[in-house]
């Protein structure tokens, strides 16, 4: 993780992406497997899907498990810390929701 100036600047850093706090919000409701994921947000390609997963694993707020089975099922988690960003993210929502209902008055 890299530091910015102000924490703010790190956070958002850290969650931009092609919907990587949505996918940190589908994973506080459980564990999900990829295919799952993917079904939730139709509007994201499976490469950009499997990119943002890398990001989030490598920078420590999701968890992959593989199974060893056949075949390999994989599923997706929060980590410690990806848990306990979720009342930020809850919160950003909340925020996004007011802004859109003042741009439809």
């Amino acid at each position: 993780m890299k530091k910015s100036y102000c924490p703010i600047d790190t956070f958002i850093n850290m969650i931009k992406g092609k919907r990587k706090g949505t996918i940190i919000l589908y994973l506080f409701q459980g564990d999900k497997r990829y295919s799952e994921l993917v079904k939730l947000m139709p509007d994201i390609s499976e490469r950009m899907m499997t990119k943002q997963l890398k990001e989030l694993e490598q920078d420590g707020l999701v968890n992959r498990t593989v199974f060893p089975e056949v075949p390999p099922r994989v599923v997706y988690s929060l980590t410690k810390l990806g848990n306990e960003i979720h009342p930020v993210l809850k919160g950003m929502y909340k925020g996004g929701l007011l802004f859109e209902k003042s741009s439809i008055e």
